[in-house]
């Protein structure tokens, strides 16, 4: 089934479950290597299309263990270092197109 917006690039959205099963949209940012772990940083995407001026969401990539499986698995990263080290990779490499608030 596909959904039509109009004007909106919607290549770039990814489409999660919390953990009450509500679908959250997040635009992809940017995807992040660190330590030999993937990490990606997301934007959630209000209802009306409008980004969301917040807070960025860093997960880390979990690989399947089924080989055959297309599907990657997104983990909440507990360790403060990690989300800040790869924030800190994030934020230097879009400090001109991003307008950082501390």
């Amino acid at each position: 089934m596909e959904e039509n917006f109009e004007g909106e690039e919607l290549d770039n959205i990814v489409i999660l479950n919390d953990e009450d099963g509500n679908e959250i949209k997040f635009e992809f940012l940017d995807l992040i290597e660190l330590d030999g772990e993937e990490y990606v940083v997301l934007l959630p995407v209000s209802e009306e299309g409008e980004e969301d001026e917040g807070e960025v969401v860093i997960l880390q990539i979990e690989d399947s263990d089924d080989e055959n499986s297309e599907e990657e698995s997104y983990i909440s990263v507990e360790d403060e270092d990690v989300l800040n080290r790869v924030f800190e990779i994030f934020k230097e490499k879009f400090k001109d197109d991003f307008n950082f608030v501390d």
